[in-house]
């Protein structure tokens, strides 16, 4: 029998197909897989239209079966068959796809979701195969045929012998080697893992005998007697591998709760139950269906580098890719779940997409969605979305700062800042909504943690006013309002900060004045001593009750010091302008102007640097010499 020739340069194209257009060798099953729903989705497409074969959607089933013995694996199934012509225009020219032209002649509402795009799937089998033979019947047809083929050599159709309409491909795997083990594909766990992992939701029963067990019935005698141990014996049977429906297809009124909740934590891997199901879908200039997740926790590596991004994505119920992150935000990538459509534009290997316009228009009509069930969430269920924020909360914070704070607009809405009002977590809005009316700025503070804030000198003058403070205490939160700068035109404004906009009386600012004359000589010598590590020292008009403070000039503070100075030491090191602030009225003011007077100037330095390393201390940054300072401190004890 003379061998039939492929066309459009078979070795070359072939080769292409079988090592380098595929990236994962396992994805061969569930592209046979889809070629036998295709087939069964045309002859269920012809029943229809013609009124034949008295059939429904579950009459039709496929069938993988390995045999270890004769080292082969079997797909087959009852579909449509193909003819000898058929045979050789499908299989024998590489690139035809059958099912792309079933696709473009179909003039139907009908639910028929044909997965063939490229005709290049079937050729997968040859990465893991040797030998591939197709057997096929077409329905209606009387004469079977077997399209034979080892790889780049060509192909023979002949006639064959088969029972009932419909295809079975049955590949002969290659050797084991070191590098790949072929035999694996035999074996039940792995082909019952990629079924269900790949082709759960084709929308026929995939049929596959499995080995189970069962206990030996034993005579009421037996079981009586002390030693009587049960006996167990193994069978086979079949068993359909595949759920077939996917949950995201059904109505949202007739999935319960605890449907939803399985279904993530099976497919999720996450022990506890989500904190919001989104389940959306589209139908028009774009049509999917997508299931989203909130959990509740970070994943234990949500915020390392291992952690990946993004949605799994199906076609007509095929997975395509475990995590498409172009589907998500960075600031939305808590986001767990699936996007299922067939609208989407994949590449020749149906593992990538080939073109992004599609892929872009879900990805904003989802975080479209995410927000919106966010914003609901902040408005509807405040503790419950302040759980969310404490675990996801950075990562919306991380949002506004990156792209030079493209994103604020979207998310500004949705960022909680704990507050020196009630202790309690706030909107910018519900701070808005309470600043006095001679208030010029929002006001924040950066430290460890919300009590140490709370204490920190710098807010006296500010409490005294009865203004609100935010309280930031993550390493994001100062870059995120820098980059939002200002919300209804109310600018924020560290407490740290030289200027921080408050009005004094006029006896206030003489006060100020006049301490800062008299003592122009004082503060001149402890700012020669102190040298470069303060721009200036000055006399203080926001402090009452503590004797020192550190505040800033320019535009870096002493918290974004410490954030970009933690970085990997190839960043240049950098450092605001600190200016030492003093209390006229505390008593240490007194005893600094007593040793100047005096001319002991061994202790104004000591009492300088004292009150300066007193201030790096409150403001959470370490002494610069603490041998010196303990020193320092025993010798002004004597």
């Amino acid at each position: 029998m003379a061998k039939r020739q492929f066309k459009a340069e078979p070795k070359r194209l072939l080769d292409l197909m079988i090592n380098s257009i595929y990236t994962n060798r396992e994805i061969f099953l569930r592209e046979l897989i889809s070629n036998a729903s295709d087939a069964i989705d045309k002859l269920y497409y012809k029943f229809l239209t013609e009124g034949v074969g008295g059939k429904s959607r579950s009459d039709f089933s496929i069938r993988v079966t390995p045999d270890k013995a004769a080292r082969t694996l079997t797909i087959s199934d009852d579909g449509i068959g193909m003819t000898k012509d058929e045979l050789a225009e499908n299989l024998g020219i590489i690139a035809k796809s059958g099912s792309e032209d079933f696709k473009k002649a179909l003039d139907t509402k009908e639910d028929i979701d044909i997965i063939g795009q490229f005709g290049v799937g079937f050729y997968s089998a040859f990465m893991v195969a040797k030998n591939v033979k197709v057997r096929s019947l077409a329905y209606g047809e009387t004469q079977a045929y077997q399209w034979e083929s080892e790889g780049t050599d060509g192909y023979t159709i002949s006639e064959c012998d088969k029972e009932g309409n419909g295809t079975e491909i049955i590949l002969t795997l290659r050797e084991d080697t070191e590098a790949e083990q072929y035999s694996t594909y035999l074996e039940e766990y792995t082909l019952r893992r990629l079924i269900t992992h790949y082709s759960d939701y084709i929308r026929y029963p995939i049929i596959m005998q499995v080995t189970k067990r069962r206990e030996i019935p034993a005579s009421d005698e037996e079981k009586e007697k002390d030693d009587y141990e049960p006996r167990y014996e193994s069978f086979r049977e079949d068993e359909t591998i595949n759920s077939m429906v996917p949950l995201w297809k059904k109505a949202k009124k007739d999935i319960t709760q605890d449907e939803y909740d399985h279904f993530y934590e099976d497919n999720f891997h996450d022990y506890q139950a989500p904190l919001r199901v989104i389940h959306t879908n589209a139908e028009g200039a774009l049509n999917y269906n997508a299931l989203l997740f909130i959990p509740q926790e970070a994943s234990y590596d949500y915020y390392t580098r291992d952690f990946e991004k993004g949605l799994a994505l199906y076609t007509n119920g095929v997975l395509i890719m475990e995590k498409c992150a172009e589907m998500l935000p960075d600031y939305f990538s808590f986001v767990k779940g699936l996007v299922d459509s067939s609208d989407l534009t994949l590449n020749i290997s149906r593992e990538t997409l080939q073109h992004d316009r599609q892929l872009r228009a879900i990805a904003s009509h989802l975080e479209k969605k995410i927000k919106t069930e966010l914003k609901e969430m902040l408005t509807k269920d405040r503790e419950k979305y302040e759980g969310f924020f404490r675990s996801f909360g950075r990562q919306i914070k991380y949002g506004l700062y990156s792209d030079y704070g493209i994103h604020k607009d979207v998310l500004s809405d949705l960022v909680l800042f704990e507050s020196s009002y009630e202790g309690k977590p706030v909107t910018f809005e519900e701070y808005i909504s309470r600043m006095a009316p001679d208030q010029k700025y929002i006001y924040y503070a950066c430290g460890e943690n919300a009590s140490r804030i709370a204490s920190m000198p710098q807010t006296e003058a500010l409490k005294a006013k009865g203004y609100e403070i935010l309280y930031c205490t993550q390493d994001v939160d100062e870059f995120a309002l820098k980059t939002i700068e200002k919300v209804n035109d109310k600018p924020f404004r560290n407490i740290s900060e030289g200027d921080l906009g408050i009005e004094l009386s006029e006896e206030e600012k003489e006060q100020v004045k006049k301490a800062g004359e008299e003592n122009s000589d004082l503060l001149k010598a402890m700012k020669e001593h102190l040298s470069d590590k303060v721009s200036d020292v000055k006399i203080s008009s926001r402090l009452t009750d503590h004797a020192v403070c550190l505040s800033t000039q320019g535009g870096l503070s002493i918290d974004m010091e410490k954030v970009l100075n933690a970085m990997p030491s190839s960043y240049q090191k950098v450092k605001a302008e600190k200016v030492l602030e003093l209390n006229s009225s505390h008593p240490v003011f007194a005893t600094l102007k007593e040793a100047f007077d005096a001319g002991n100037t061994d202790k104004l330095d000591d009492y300088t640097d004292l009150l300066y390393n007193q201030a790096l201390l409150i403001e959470g940054l370490p002494v610069e010499d603490p041998s010196r300072l303990s020193d320092m401190i025993c010798r002004l004890m004597k």
